[in-house]
């Protein structure tokens, strides 16, 4: 039996497969044609899956391609948990060594941010911190504070125009005239129900990764104007706190960097 569910497994999703040994149809004769149906069905329903999970992608490379794109990765990539949002987290991965999309270069980094997008949806549910919660922090140790990243929030850094791609793509706007190939800096936050995908300046998005890496604020400050010293400290916080990047202030004696 153990052998029949490896064989019958692996031949899902290879069609160039045989027919697994012990399946035979009520009239004795092996049944070809009933497994071929199971088989176009769980290939159909995994890149439905694929095309839910990378809207943008799809959007971006049009159902056809996409659709042919997703099923080579079935195919290769058979699923690993009974949960279809997670699979395809090697999607990107494969885009990126998918040569017919070589072209594409800003694609892997546009998948990334849908999958983001997704996680963010599943993550766990918490109170974002209120900005109120500054106030109430003696300004001589504020510098010295540290933030719990919220469940939902991430980071994606893109030599690509990944925010503006998805964003458009997501709310079917047209991207005539844009140049995709400049670098932006996406952060992902649920700070209610839906996610949020906000365009952040590199040094904004240095100093959110100091601070998702509980760095005290001040030194992620520090290294915000060493990327650039323009950098407008008051402006950057109030984004991650509105966005809801944050759940809540770190206990003393936490990490340190």
């Amino acid at each position: 039996m153990a052998e029949l569910q490896r064989d019958f497994a692996h031949a899902l999703l290879d069609a160039s497969s045989a027919i697994p040994r012990g399946l035979i149809a009520p009239n004795g004769k092996a049944a070809a044609r009933r497994f071929s149906v199971y088989r176009n069905n769980v290939t159909h329903s995994l890149v439905n899956a694929l095309a839910d999970i990378f809207p943008s992608v799809q959007s971006l490379v049009g159902e056809d391609y996409f659709r042919a794109m997703a099923r080579v990765f079935a195919c290769e990539n058979p699923p690993k948990s009974p949960l279809l949002f997670e699979y395809g987290r090697g999607f990107a991965d494969f885009i990126a060594s998918f040569e017919p999309a070589n072209d594409l270069l800003f694609l892997p980094d546009v998948a990334r941010l849908d999958r983001l997008w997704l996680d963010a949806y599943h993550a766990a549910d918490a109170a974002p911190l209120a900005p109120e919660a500054l106030g109430m922090i003696d300004p001589e140790e504020l510098a010295d504070i540290r933030f719990v990243t919220h469940p939902a929030a991430s980071l994606l850094g893109s030599n690509f125009g990944v925010v503006t791609l998805v964003c458009r793509s997501r709310q079917n706007i047209a991207l005539t005239g844009f140049d995709p190939m400049s670098p932006e800096f996406a952060l992902v936050t649920r700070p209610r129900c839906d996610p949020q995908i906000h365009n952040l300046s590199h040094a904004a998005f240095v100093f959110t990764q100091s601070l998702f890496a509980r760095a005290s604020l001040g030194h992620a400050a520090v290294s915000a104007f060493e990327s650039d010293a323009d950098f407008d400290l008051s402006q950057a916080l109030a984004i991650l706190m509105s966005a809801g990047a944050f759940c809540a202030i770190a206990p003393e004696g936490g990490t340190k960097s």
